[in-house]
């Protein structure tokens, strides 16, 4: 590397969120508990700096720096932006649930943070070394996050589940990734695909190390037969830290699928069609029809989360640029409608009692109309319900696996939409029509009040004028595709 002709300019946003994150790890030694609030706000004000330098610095090309592991382009940018904004809301709503069970210290937020760097690398990596560095830098954070709160014995469990099986799902990406450097000579991404497109690459190698990577790459997304971990760990996580698993990292997941999956094994498109399309109607079918038996609500919702990667797979099986983009766009319109859906269940927990069960929401609407309105928001837009959000994003990846001749595919994804529906009305029968359990005052701080409502809102104002954001994301597309 020629560090005279270093070029750090695209990395500006990971070098301040790092260095402003190793500030706040230092000067939290020196605040008290009682001022706690300290370093939540600094935590923000790190999200907002960072975004901020993400807009300057943005440019509508790709940018290669690091001796071309990092790249900064449309994509990225776009997929960043959307996990700064997550992150903060993400940490408005557990303000009070994480002082209400003594996790409102120093290590919530800079764990937090440290989760959200390894996702920007993951985001912008463009080698699979810095692919596999992003990807256990976010690991480790949620491995400590989950056993945060070390007196409760269900979260220390989920940890031990999910650090054992993400250490193996690891060990089968590095094994993926050995293989595919055996038959390509290089780990560079755009390499990998001139060396396939060439036709230098040992191809039997290739296809085995794919089998491996897609297995890896499943496990992270929590799709079927990888699955297994997903409702433990939502069931046994602190609902602060399932919502910090199951919102932003779904975004970076995406895009690592995508720099491995399009843009280096672009060669290799029909071999991972194929799996991810198995992978794809096992996740929908299991997901949903099992989430009708689940009494737990976080857990309901891990199932829901395990049917929804199999519409995400959906966009990507389909191979072209609209079913990327519409991957891309229910992949975002996804991680808003879980942000409001744990921001409601958060708002309804207190001290001493955690709002996880389907009975805790009965009469909710005679409790509190307001909130019970958010919630129906949700629950109507991850049923893909008209005019919410959830419909337009199911619409679209039908719509782009329909043109591409799977037809029979759209059936069923439409058939387990309907399904799935059950499961969340139910949700609906019980705040509205059931008798209430629980007469406990629901006290929610301002902020959250405001960001929660905006936030649920927005669903509703996506699903009437989606296409501006559609735009955004097929044009993000556009730019990443061109480079391949």
């Amino acid at each position: 590397m020629n560090w005279a002709d270093l070029n750090l300019v695209p990395a500006m946003p990971e070098i301040f969120l790092i260095s402003a994150l190793s500030a706040i790890l230092l000067l939290d030694l020196f605040i008290s508990d009682a001022r706690r609030s300290i370093t939540y706000g600094l935590s923000l004000l790190t999200l907002a700096g960072t975004a901020a330098l993400q807009v300057y610095t943005f440019e509508p090309y790709a940018q290669y720096t690091l001796s071309n592991m990092f790249v900064a382009d449309p994509l990225a940018s776009l997929v960043k932006l959307a996990m700064y904004g997550a992150t903060a809301m993400i940490l408005v709503y557990s303000r009070q649930y994480a002082a209400d069970r003594d996790m409102y210290k120093g290590e919530f937020f800079t764990l937090a943070l440290f989760a959200l760097f390894g996702m920007n690398v993951m985001v912008s990596a463009s080698h699979f070394l810095s692919l596999y560095m992003g990807l256990e830098l976010l690991s480790l954070s949620l491995y400590a996050l989950i056993a945060l709160q070390r007196d409760s014995v269900p979260a220390t469990e989920a940890a031990m589940k999910y650090f054992v099986l993400g250490a193996l799902a690891s060990g089968l990406l590095l094994y993926g990734m050995s293989m595919v450097y055996g038959a390509t000579g290089t780990l560079e991404i755009a390499a990998i695909a001139k060396a396939i497109h060439g036709g230098s690459a040992n191809q039997l190698l290739l296809v085995f190390g794919l089998v491996f990577l897609v297995a890896g790459l499943a496990f992270k997304l929590g799709a079927v037969p990888f699955h297994m971990w997903v409702p433990d760990v939502y069931q046994g996580s602190p609902t602060a830290i399932t919502l910090m698993i199951g919102a932003a990292p779904k975004l970076a997941a995406f895009v690592f699928i995508f720099r491995i999956l399009v843009q280096g094994l672009d060669g290799l498109t029909a071999d991972w069609q194929s799996m991810l399309a198995i992978m794809a109607v096992l996740s929908m079918a299991i997901g949903n029809i099992t989430a009708i038996a689940q009494t737990n609500l976080k857990r309901m919702l891990a199932y829901s989360t395990i049917s929804h990667m199999g519409f995400l797979m959906l966009g990507l099986l389909a191979g072209n640029e609209q079913g990327y983009s519409s991957a891309l766009f229910y992949a975002i319109t996804y991680v808003l409608t879980t942000l409001a859906s744990f921001g409601v269940i958060m708002a309804l927990s207190r001290a001493g009692f955690e709002c996880d069960k389907l009975e805790d929401l009965k009469g909710l609407n005679s409790r509190n109309s307001w909130y019970a309105a958010l919630m129906l928001l949700t629950m109507f837009s991850l049923a893909g319900i008209p005019p919410l959000v959830g419909f337009y994003a199911k619409f679209a990846v039908i719509k782009a696996i329909v043109d591409i001749g799977l037809v029979k595919l759209a059936v069923f994804a439409v058939a387990m939409s309907l399904i799935g529906a059950f499961y969340y009305l139910r949700v609906v029968k019980h705040m509205y029509f059931d008798e209430v359990q629980d007469t406990s005052p629901i006290v929610v701080r301002g902020d959250m009040q405001l960001v929660l409502s905006l936030n649920a809102l927005a669903l509703l104002v996506l699903g009437v004028v989606p296409e501006r954001l559609i735009e955004i994301c097929v044009e993000a597309m556009k730019q990443s595709l061109t480079v391949l």
